[in-house]
């Protein structure tokens, strides 16, 4: 048809056969390590000082140690000459953006109330970019690894995101409707399942997630995926 784009192809050997890509995807290790340090940071830790707090000193005096805790966390990276990824940044800017919220509103029940909304809201953001077939993950995807044009329009590869989504979407689901249904038990039920069954329902999304890509991409033709090993 006249105006449609026809997708590159793959590179071929001399004898004509398509050369396999092989898409190293370097070391799960680091970047494990990082993504369990940084969900300590920004959420197991503050709410289980919120939780205790709240049953010595007050709900008040509970917000303000997570604000602290804050600034003590990335007042220690810098100090000893760690780096601050922006990531970091980014969650610890939300986190004092829903602490402030809550001490304005003088209610705990509002800063947990904010992430069941942000769950909410990616559960549609990622379900219905499913629904109009165009995959936020695909989008996602590629600020993590460098996949050729070609493997975008194939349509195992776009089915396989299309699947990630929806596994990640909903499990957004869940975690808000676990929230709301702890937090309806009492405040210590809320903040305990926000701090810990939240945490290990996203650590579980997260390696669910990851094992169906990988699983669905290495049975795609042409397609080779390597791990690096880090040296000892």
């Amino acid at each position: 048809m006249v105006g449609m784009s026809v997708p590159p192809a793959a590179p071929q050997d001399r004898d004509g056969s398509a050369e396999p890509f092989i898409l190293d995807l370097g070391s799960l290790r680091p970047a494990a390590l990082h993504g369990l340090r940084m969900l300590l940071e920004t959420v197991v830790v503050p709410t289980l000082l919120l939780l205790v707090c709240v049953r010595t000193v007050g709900s008040f005096w509970g917000l303000v140690a997570v604000l602290g805790w804050c600034g003590a966390a990335l007042t220690v990276r810098w100090a000893t000459g760690q780096p601050v990824p922006g990531t970091l940044l980014l969650a610890v800017g939300m986190l004092v953006g829903r602490t402030s919220i809550a001490m304005a509103f003088s209610s705990v029940y509002v800063y947990l109330l904010q992430p069941v909304a942000g769950s909410l809201f990616m559960a549609l953001l990622f379900l219905g970019s499913v629904i109009i077939g165009r995959p936020v993950t695909m989008r996602l995807a590629q600020d993590f690894v460098a996949l050729p044009r070609h493997l975008f329009h194939d349509r195992r590869v776009r089915r396989m995101f299309a699947q990630v989504a929806l596994l990640w979407g909903f499990s957004r689901v869940v975690d808000a409707g676990m929230s709301l249904g702890f937090l309806h038990w009492g405040l210590d039920a809320g903040l305990m399942s926000r701090g810990m069954l939240s945490s290990l329902l996203t650590v579980t999304s997260v390696v669910a997630c990851a094992y169906w890509g990988w699983s669905r991409l290495n049975r795609v033709p042409g397609v080779q995926l390597s791990l690096s090993r880090t040296r000892s």
